[in-house]
């Protein structure tokens, strides 16, 4: 067993919340998600396009801010839920992608 599965707490439900710009004042968010890689690369997740059959993904939505304030991030993601008109919002990342409880080994 790791220290990372050790240490109590380390849930889905443990991450950090960023506010920036003006936090969660407007009432639509665009909303892009990211998941951090075991090398320290960081990937975008395609969301899942609304009713199109066959052709490509969006790389982002559009929610309510209703639903940007509930949004919790996996273990491994990160979310971004910028503001349509003041571009503020917040990041939501999960603990791995943020680093606390990684056992990370280097070789040589």
């Amino acid at each position: 067993m790791t220290a990372a599965l050790a240490i109590p707490g380390n849930t889905a439900d443990t991450f950090l919340v960023h506010f920036f710009g003006t936090g969660l004042a407007d009432d639509r968010y665009v909303v892009e998600r990211f998941r951090a890689l075991a090398d320290g690369d960081i990937r975008p997740i395609r969301a899942e396009a609304a009713g199109a059959k066959g052709g490509c993904k969006a790389k982002h939505t559009v929610v309510s801010r209703k639903q940007a304030e509930a949004m919790r991030p996996d273990r491994t993601e990160i979310i971004i839920c910028t503001g349509l008109s003041t571009r503020g919002g917040r990041q939501a990342w999960g603990s791995v992608a943020l680093g606390l409880f990684c056992d990370r080994k280097q070789k040589g």
